[in-house]
């Protein structure tokens, strides 16, 4: 049948005169925000939510760094607002000469306005360059500020940014204070949840960066709440002692700097661990740089260059040896914070500090003080260099390890583990690996697959700890290297996630005490060493069934005792409504069902309900492959978990402690979460 011609419209041609003032568009106010909200807090997800209350505290610690607040308050209240109550100077009300305005409205209404323009009312400031409060209020379906000043109390309230009438005096007061109380707008952020634990983290954090200011936390959206203060004379030096109290230090003292120096006032703390892991954390004017910046670029150049140069003045260098930055990191705990005029972050949300006069100003406060701190405490100098010292010996020896596997060529696909059972597809993006618990699994396993694009690699037993071995011992482990051969992507420092084999990778083991310790030891694995595998979002957990209820002919799957239990019950209700014949008939069905089971070598059933046959699995060796794959491998049918880490101190603080050396520690964290734990067979 021969293609119809599209029918062309005769259209004008377009007049210089059509493309005018008219065609544009201007966003006036705080429109901008509300059209393009994710330029001004990153996201409307949870991140750019809790941004909201970020941008309101930054306005009250400016005025501490200013040296005027002394106590901030967080409030959760119900009805999804959130209160920030500060002692500082007041919000200025009288007319602003610019706007003709009150200087709250304009503060609150426009954006770039604020006390951080001209450099009059700060030497330095966090905030979203002046436009942080007025972009909380555009994203407020409420905003209530009551500023008490000049002997007066005064109060505005807002609704999406819009003012509901002209600011005005309640009453008299002695005191001052701004009080800024906020409801995000639902039309905005999908979902409201502020997170509790979250909040009072970066609390924590904001007390370490601001010695001598009193922070306090009270959720009290279920009644009054209990407050959470914090307050810290020690400052940087106490938030590094606080990072590490659970680990073992390598030496007693703590490395502590702080001096100004060009107008950049520069704090710095550090200590090293028995860790291997390297946590550094890096704030500018009090705001987190998750990506650092200038400021640790700084840091870092004068730690290696300080420490080689004392290492072979002190002789334990000889001749051209030298330790690079990874080795004189390892185990290191450090925090640097800066505080400067005017910072220029890169991104909205201030991830990366720019400044590039911060460099050579941190570099040379971090290498004399330092170097005065190594001649002046003899036992803790050698201990971090015998540290820094084992590092390098230790990634001399990993690098020969892996350099052995790769002259072997086996990272190139050319002699794959013989335990693998790789899949058809070589398209990465497609293919997936099953790492399997057990050989009886795996071989049910490779029955139950789609050999197209699934791939299955069994374990045997359980794998190495990591968190207490390094990289040459570690690839002398033969599942381990089956592992790290099958990826295709090389391990640790060479890890290359384009060249990885599958984008797919799905952790399989039993739903029992011994399937979690398998698990935790291969997330820890994958953490440590493919840590990009996680942040690309490749990492999966399977969920098997761990019961298959048969009620008659028909037979549903419960993967957790929930699920049981609302089955169970849709079955009663359903039984109550069938005849007695369907009943008796669906009886016998469910017992025939039992007694296969049994022949087969199947958990016995246990059963609850007349007619109902309740099978308990508790290894995925128990299911034969038809069962594998219905509840646990058709991408149709199959529940998996992404494995995804929102806060990387935290994760790096768990992995510490389940599978560290300290005992205590883990002691107390079993003692804690013990009641949450379920399905617990031992």
């Amino acid at each position: 049948m021969p293609k119809k011609a599209i029918p062309k419209t005769k259209e004008k041609p377009a007049k210089s005169s059509d493309y005018g003032a008219a065609q544009i568009q201007v966003l006036e106010g705080l429109d901008p925000v509300r059209k393009r909200p994710g330029m001004y807090i990153g996201s409307t997800g949870p991140d750019g939510l809790h941004h909201l209350i970020w941008e309101v505290l930054d306005n009250s610690l400016d005025e501490a760094m200013a040296g005027y607040a002394k106590n901030i308050i967080v409030r959760l209240l119900p009805n999804n607002r959130v209160q920030v109550v500060d002692d500082g100077r007041g919000i200025p009300v009288e007319k602003h000469p610019q706007t003709k305005k009150s200087t709250l409205e304009t503060v609150m209404t426009v954006l770039h306005a604020g006390g951080k323009f001209g450099g009059g009312a700060y030497k330095v400031s966090g905030g979203l360059h002046g436009v942080g409060v007025s972009v909380v209020n555009a994203l407020s379906v409420y905003l209530k500020a009551e500023v008490t000043r000049d002997g007066g109390k005064f109060e505005q309230e807002y609704k999406r940014g819009n003012p509901q009438g002209q600011v005005k005096k309640i009453g008299a007061s002695k005191e001052t204070g701004t009080t800024v109380t906020f409801e995000p707008d639902i039309e905005i952020f999908k979902e409201i949840h502020f997170d509790a634990k979250r909040i009072v983290q970066h609390l924590r954090h904001q007390a370490y960066l601001s010695s001598g200011v009193r922070l306090t936390f009270v959720d009290e959206r279920e009644g009054e709440g209990i407050p959470y203060t914090f307050y810290f004379e020690g400052g940087l030096a106490s938030y590094v002692r606080y990072l590490t109290h659970e680990m073992t230090p390598k030496h007693d003292n703590i490395f502590y700097i702080k001096e100004e120096k060009e107008d950049i006032l520069v704090e710095v703390a550090l200590r090293y661990t028995e860790e291997f892991e390297i946590y550094e954390e890096a704030f500018a004017n009090n705001i987190h740089n998750p990506e650092g910046g200038t400021h640790i670029t700084g840091f870092r150049a004068a730690l290696t260059r300080t420490l080689n140069d004392f290492a072979k003045k002190s002789n334990f260098l000889k001749g051209e040896e030298s330790l690079t930055g990874d080795d004189v990191r390892e185990g290191m705990t450090a925090v640097i914070s800066v505080k400067i005029k005017e910072p220029q972050f890169e991104g909205q949300t201030k991830a990366k500090l720019g400044n590039p006069e911060v460099r050579p100003v941190v570099e040379t406060i971090v290498a004399t003080g330092l170097n005065d701190f190594l001649e002046r405490n003899a036992q803790d100098a050698r201990a971090i260099l015998e540290k820094a010292i084992l590092a390098s010996k230790a990634r001399k020896a990993a690098k020969a390890a892996r350099q052995t596997v790769l002259r072997k060529g086996i990272l190139e696909g050319l002699a794959l583990p013989g335990k693998l059972a790789d899949c058809a597809s070589r398209r990465p993006e497609e293919s997936e690996l099953y790492i399997v618990e057990g050989e009886s699994a795996g071989g049910s396993a490779k029955m139950a697959r789609d050999r197209r694009f699934q791939a299955i690699l069994p374990l045997k037993g359980k794998i190495l700890n990591v968190e207490r071995a390094r990289l040459d011992r570690i690839l002398d482990s033969k599942e381990i290297k089956a592992l790290v051969i099958a990826l295709g992507a090389a391990i640790a420092e060479d890890f290359d996630i384009e060249k990885i084999r599958y984008q797919r990778i799905i952790i399989m083991t039993d739903a029992d005490v011994d399937g979690s310790h398998i698990r935790t030891l291969l997330l820890t694995l994958m953490y440590r060493y493919f840590k990009p595998v996680i942040d690309r979002g490749y990492l999966y957990i399977a969920q098997p069934p761990l019961y298959r209820i048969q009620a008659g002919k028909n037979v549903q799957y419960a993967y957790t005792d929930a699920d049981k239990e609302r089955i169970l019950e849709e079955i009663r209700k359903q039984k109550a409504t069938k005849p007695k014949q369907v009943l008796k008939n669906a009886a016998k069905a469910s017992v025939k069902a039992a007694q296969v089971a049994e022949e087969e070598g199947e958990p016995t059933v246990e059963t609850k309900i007349s007619g109902v046959a309740i099978q308990r699995y508790k290894g995925l060796g128990e299911m034969n492959p038809i069962q594998l794959w219905e509840t646990t491998m058709n991408p149709e049918h199959r529940l998996l978990l992404r494995v995804n880490i929102d806060d990387i101190k935290e994760a790096d603080h768990i992995f510490d402690v389940l599978m560290g050396d300290e005992v205590a520690s883990r002691k107390k964290f079993i003692q804690t979460y013990a009641k949450e734990v379920q399905n617990l067979d031992i």
